[in-house]
């Protein structure tokens, strides 16, 4: 991520509508887990804390993050297990967390297999990882490249890179879905008019103003998906994967891909 994304990054990420309106996903995805009441969750790419605030509230936290500025920043809200370090190389050991979160990382990364492996590998068996990336390639805009995305993800190419890696998808939905038809059109037209303007993201091209307006459609959606709808299309694209209880040289049946969450936590047997 260049200097000044990952600047405009840290310093909107507690107003945004964007940032606001993922965290309402996130709660109410989390609400629907069988988390245990002494859980220990990890925030994978953790940016300043601003998420691992919302995460207390079902456990112990930790974080990482590959930016030392991200990492002050996370410590100085109180979180004192945060730690610099890639995503694909965890400075934690096997099986340490019940859940796991990656909000919008995995893109940055260029082997998506190794960092979905790396947090396999510190999820306990029978945990959860969530997680969020943007979606639909054919959006691809200068928005990526400023942000140094190697890719957006269609539904079937995460869950094929899911099933490599061997976790279980439980569920998965988009969400941003008001916005889509806009952000394609705008996106379509920058790209006919490329050159000549600096690039940027879409993150400071919104009014602050405007903010509550905007987070009004993702909070419906986050009310959706608290009661266990999925949302059909959108921007952003989330999924709950699931650590299997077995080793990978076992042979199992592989869990329906949109099961309920309420039913995983039945024991897997």
């Amino acid at each position: 991520m260049v200097t000044s994304e990952l600047a405009a990054m840290l310093a909107h990420d507690e107003q945004h509508w964007w940032y606001r309106g993922r965290r309402r996903v996130l709660r109410a995805t989390l609400d629907r887990l069988p988390l245990p009441a002494d859980a220990r969750l990890l925030d994978a790419g953790c940016g300043s804390g601003r998420t691992l605030d919302e995460l207390q509230r079902y456990g112990s936290v930790s974080g990482v993050d590959l930016s030392p500025d991200a990492v002050r920043l996370a410590r100085a809200r109180g979180h004192r297990d945060v730690r610099i370090g890639r995503i694909e190389r965890l400075d934690f050991g096997d099986a340490t967390f019940d859940l796991v979160t990656c909000l919008d990382v995995i893109e940055h990364t260029p082997d998506d297999r190794a960092a979905l492996r790396e947090l396999r590998r510190v999820t306990r068996p029978g945990g959860m990882i969530v997680l969020t990336v943007p979606a639909h390639p054919l959006l691809w805009s200068t928005h990526d490249e400023v942000n140094m995305h190697y890719r957006r993800y269609t539904r079937r190419a995460l869950g094929a890179l899911v099933a490599f890696v061997g976790l279980e998808l439980l569920t998965d939905t988009y969400f941003n879905s008001v916005l889509l038809g806009p952000a394609a059109a705008v996106r379509w037209a920058q790209r006919l008019h490329r050159g000549g303007g600096a690039q940027r993201s879409d993150l400071v091209r919104t009014p602050a103003v405007l903010n509550p307006m905007l987070e009004k459609p993702i909070a419906a959606e986050a009310r959706l998906i608290a009661r266990g709808r999925r949302i059909p299309a959108g921007l952003s694209l989330l999924c709950v994967l699931r650590s299997p209880l077995r080793t990978q040289g076992s042979t199992r049946r592989a869990a329906s891909p949109h099961v309920d969450l309420v039913a995983a936590e039945a024991p897997v047997v």
